[in-house]
């Protein structure tokens, strides 16, 4: 069996994808292959999407990084205007989400700018690309522009105040905070989750202003004031009072940079988790506050890879019990 790593061929990915499907462990298919064991592990981790390996789209994912040098997509290529257009319509993430997958999956760089010039492009020609953004055409202020920021929010502080101990998740306290449209724009769920433990809190509200924000938030999170050292949120006019939520939690509030909502990656991701039970469209008006309780439930008690497979709820309990607690064995 060679001992160097070389370039596999589409009909080697072909075999790849079928031996995977029949449940080979990594070592058979590189004996089967006539590869060593670690050119099929970089070839599952370099070149799987996100619904796992599929040998076509992995060779496009190759040749694309082949074609565009070190990973930089410096030009729309066919092949990047795919994986692009193939994340939009499957999962409808947003053209900065989509730019940070790809950044992530194998360092192709390209500005969230460009893919929306290549949305509006396309309907321009006729396409329907933009039905698969979330606000579907809604005019964008340009980054940086003096009206940037969804609500000019007053005294807003940004993000790059923030503590960078904030960015290490090394200890509990610091959350991030979003809002979850019903249909129809109508009603809201507030979603809550701690950065180093992904405990999530989720409050239903009757309304969307500010008011019921600030209720809603210093409800769920009062109870565990103490555990509250940081909020951030979006720039949206919901979080408006953010002085009387910081004020009653004693925590500091921060607010992301307008169009980057990858700096609350793991409240855009929770908020993804919780659209499965509410997918967009659903009724909030229709639900009851035991409903959502449900699903907070369900994602706190669920064990998680990057908590080696405990749930939020045990995480955190560990961390914040008090240290008689440990000797008790609680």
């Amino acid at each position: 069996m060679p001992k160097a790593y070389h370039h596999l061929t589409r009909d080697q990915r072909c075999q790849i994808y079928a031996l995977k499907k029949r449940g080979l462990a990594q070592a058979k298919i590189a004996v089967d292959i006539g590869v060593t064991q670690g050119t099929i592990s970089r070839e599952l981790a370099r070149n799987k999407g996100f619904r796992g390996y599929r040998f076509l789209q992995a060779h496009r994912f190759a040749v694309q990084r082949s074609l565009s040098g070190k990973g930089v997509a410096r030009v729309m290529t066919p092949c990047l205007i795919t994986r692009v257009e193939t994340f939009l319509r499957d999962n409808q993430w947003s053209p900065e989400q989509i730019c940070g997958a790809l950044n992530l999956e194998d360092s192709t760089k390209v500005s969230h700018e460009s893919l929306y010039r290549h949305i509006w492009s396309d309907k321009r020609a006729g396409g329907a690309l933009y039905l698969h953004l979330r606000q579907r055409g809604k005019k964008r202020n340009k980054r940086g522009a003096a009206t940037a920021g969804r609500g000019l929010i007053p005294g807003r502080v940004d993000i790059d105040e923030r503590p960078a101990v904030v960015n290490e998740k090394s200890r509990v306290g610091d959350w991030e905070l979003d809002s979850i449209v019903g249909a129809k724009h109508k009603g809201a769920i507030t979603s809550m989750v701690e950065r180093k433990t992904k405990l999530t809190k989720l409050v239903l509200l009757e309304g969307r202003t500010s008011e019921d924000t600030k209720a809603g938030i210093i409800k769920r999170l009062e109870p565990l004031k103490e555990h509250v050292l940081t909020l951030t949120a979006d720039n949206g006019k919901e979080f408006a009072s953010h002085g009387k939520i910081s004020e009653k939690l004693d925590a500091d509030f921060y607010f992301c940079h307008p169009y980057h909502s990858w700096e609350r990656g793991l409240n855009e991701n929770t908020n993804g988790l919780v659209r499965q039970y509410f997918p967009k469209g659903t009724d909030f008006a229709k639900l009851k506050p035991t409903d959502v309780q449900r699903v907070e439930d369900l994602l706190n008690n669920r064990p998680r890879k990057t908590l080696n497979y405990r749930s939020p709820n045990e995480v955190f309990a560990k961390l914040t019990a008090p240290p008689e607690d440990y000797a008790l064995g609680m």
